[in-house]
This record gives structure tokens, C-alpha cells and sequence, in this order.
């Protein structure tokens, strides 16, 4: 999900809860992966003693929410008998003091956490919780409906997909189809894939980032041969991309708009457009999804 909703849907949610709720300091992310959270957004924040900070289920407030699935609040965090302090250093740089969580929820999942906080030992009231969760429910809409989009789109590449074997004489037998398991695995690491390849190009090292984009292509072409060896074999590998092609059509894999695709990528959406369109020619592709199809044929997407 890490593409779905992304930075601008989390901003503007801290950003209404703050205003709403009368609370100076709000932060908080959404899970990068299947299990990885970390703090991402903040506003009214003075320091980036938060950003990034990993948040590992059970510990602190965060991670108490995690586990439990329900908005929590403390009237003085460093003081607080009621979590683990694991990152007291943090909060403590930042200056907070009394402080609410709520759980981001999507399908049953924890999707993500936000905070709210303020710089003096109060009870926070009705008005910051309410604040909160009304937030956060608003920002479970925007994901419920960008993770349908994004069903939508693994829906249309297997039948794609299933379409192109049918043509070549392979049915689509059991041996085609992964178990349950195994979906959820590959799509994690599909999600990861993403992720990294986004993560290379803000990289200023240029040889760490070639090692980055070279370790992400070893993985697409690994994992090309899954179950499909002999659609590898006989052709779509000798098709060139280059690297931004590639990191456009991982964001449309993952169900990103253009808008959405660009904001990862540090691009301009009628930028994203023309790499989208060059990708869907070299690849013999009449949709985005088509080109998705022919990409992982191709081994240039897991």
C-alpha cells in the first residue's frame, strides 16, 4: 500500500487532525511492506527526531496501538506506566509530552498508526481524540478505495496474463496457479521491489545507486522464471527498458496512478506519461496493465 495513498494523503489527514482537534504536533505513516511501519509525515514539528523511526508492534504508544487496534492516549509519555520507552530519546528531542495514537484500519489490518501531541503533561479531551479517529477513518476511505483500484489491476494482468499462455499452448493448469502463500509472498516482494528501485534514484552516491538498481533487476529476472520458465525462455527477454521505464511501470504494477507515480519518483506526471508510453511501444503493449504483463514476462518486473 506504500503507493497507494502515499505522502500527500497522510500529510493533509496530520494536517486536518491538527486543526480539528487543537493539537500543535501530529505525525505519523503508513506501513511500507507487510510488516513495516515507520513514521513518515510530521507537521508542527520543530526537530526530525521522528522521521523515520521504525515502530516495532508492542513497543512505545505506536506500537501499542499496532497490536491492540485501538486509539490510545497518555497524559505524559516519558512518564507513563502504561507503555514500553523504547524511543523516549525521540519523543524526548521533540519535546512532547501528552500524546494520542489511533489505528489506521483497512479490511482488518493495521494499515498505519496517527499521532497527535502536545508539549505539556495535559489530558487530551474529547475534541483532539474525536479529532483523531474522525482523521482517521476519513484517511481508511482513501485507502479502501485505492486498494480496490489496486485489486482491479492484479485481477486484469492475470487474465492478461492467463490470455497469453492460452495462446501459446499452455493452459493454465495448477502449476500456474500460486497458492495463497505464495500470492502473499510474491506480492511483498513485488511491493519491495518498488520500494527500492524508488529509494535508489534518491540516492546521491551514483555507484551505490547502480549497485541498488542492478541488485533490483537480478531480483525481477530471478523471479521472471517462476512457474514460467518456458514463456522466459522463448522470448520478451531481449526487450530494453531503461531504468525510469522500469520504475514507472513497478508504480502502475502496484496500482499508482500517474499523479501518484510521479510524487514517488520525484517526477512530473506528464514525465511519468511519456516513460509510460515508450515502455507500452518497446513492450508491444495497447494497455498500461498489457504492459505490466509483458514486462514480467520480460523479467524486468518480479
Amino acid at each position: 500500500m506504500t503507493g497507494s495513498a502515499g505522502a500527500v494523503d497522510v500529510q493533509s489527514t496530520l494536517q486536518r487532525m491538527r486543526r480539528r482537534g487543537g493539537l500543535p504536533v501530529a505525525f505519523g505513516g503508513l506501513f511500507s511492506g507487510a510488516r513495516q511501519f515507520r513514521i513518515s509525515e510530521l507537521t508542527g514539528t520543530t526537530t526530525n527526531s521522528l522521521r523515520g523511526l521504525a515502530i516495532t508492534p508492542g513497543n512505545g504508544l505506536g506500537g501499542k496501538v499496532l497490536t491492540m487496534s485501538r486509539p490510545i492516549s497518555v497524559a505524559d509519555y516519558p512518564t507513563s506506566r502504561a507503555i514500553s520507552h523504547e524511543y523516549d530519546a525521540a519523543v524526548g528531542a521533540e519535546g512532547l509530552r501528552s500524546m494520542l495514537a489511533v489505528p489506521v484500519v483497512v479490511r482488518g489490518r493495521v494499515r498505519g498508526v496517527l499521532y497527535g501531541a502536545l508539549r505539556q503533561p495535559l489530558v487530551l479531551g474529547d475534541r483532539a481524540l474525536t479529532a483523531a479517529v474522525e482523521s482517521a477513518r476519513e484517511l481508511e476511505r482513501v485507502l479502501e478505495s485505492e486498494l480496490a483500484q489496486e485489486l482491479a489491476v492484479r485481477e486484469e494482468a492475470q487474465r492478461l496474463l492467463t490470455e497469453a499462455r492460452q495462446r501459446r499452448g499452455q493452459p493454465p493448469g495448477p502449476q500456474w496457479e500460486p497458492s495463497a502463500e505464495e500470492t502473499e509472498v510474491w506480492e511483498e516482494v513485488r511491493e519491495a521491489h518498488g520500494d527500492l528501485r524508488a529509494l535508489a534514484h534518491r540516492v546521491p552516491d551514483r555507484e551505490l545507486r547502480e549497485e541498488i538498481l542492478t541488485a533490483c533487476s537480478r531480483l525481477a529476472r530471478a523471479s521472471s522464471g517462476r512457474g514460467r520458465h518456458r514463456e522466459h525462455r522463448n522470448g520478451g527477454g531481449g526487450v530494453e527498458l531503461s531504468p525510469r521505464e522500469v520504475d514507472v511501470l513497478a508504480c502502475v504494477a502496484s496500482g499508482a496512478t500517474n499523479s501518484t507515480a510521479a510524487e514517488r519518483l520525484g517526477l512530473r506526471p506528464e514525465t511519468v506519461k511519456s516513460y509510460l508510453r515508450s515502455s507500452m511501444r518497446k513492450l508491444g503493449a495497447h494497455t498500461r496493465l498489457h504492459a505490466v504483463v509483458e514486462a514480467r514476462r520480460a523479467g524486468l518486473l518480479p
